[in-house]
């Protein structure tokens, strides 16, 4: 968090908006919560639907993604403190605000990146 601090005092918005959204999943996960709350499960889930083969995310890794998004401000988590657990994530008005930036990217990607052959791909990796 002191980077991302460090980054807005430093003048730098950019930095600082791509230092809270680092990580594989945090722009999915904000995406899948634009139609309303979820819980865990559903949200990974959610992050399984269009992946590769059969490649698992690891708990830890998800339980990080949302920790770091609650931490920004972006999600919002609400432990109902009931026995099974129940708990769900939700935007918050900041995290709403940030899905038609999320709409930007992902129609910019439908419209160049589908352009771009398999083999560019590999090559850019």
């Amino acid at each position: 968090m002191a980077k991302a601090k460090s980054a807005l005092t430093c003048g730098c918005p950019v930095a600082a908006f791509q230092k809270m959204i680092s990580g594989k999943y945090k722009l999915r996960i904000v995406w899948d919560l634009k139609d309303g709350p979820r819980r865990y499960g559903e949200i990974r889930t959610g992050l399984l639907r269009g992946s590769d083969g059969s490649s698992e995310i690891a708990p830890r890794v998800l339980s990080r993604e949302l920790k770091a998004l609650t931490e920004s401000g972006l999600i919002d988590r609400r432990d109902y403190g009931l026995v099974p657990p129940k708990v769900e994530y939700r935007l918050t008005r900041k995290g709403k605000s940030f899905v038609p930036v999320i709409a930007a990217i992902r129609d910019w990607g439908a419209r160049h990146l589908a352009q771009v052959s398999p083999l560019e791909m590999i090559a850019a990796e």
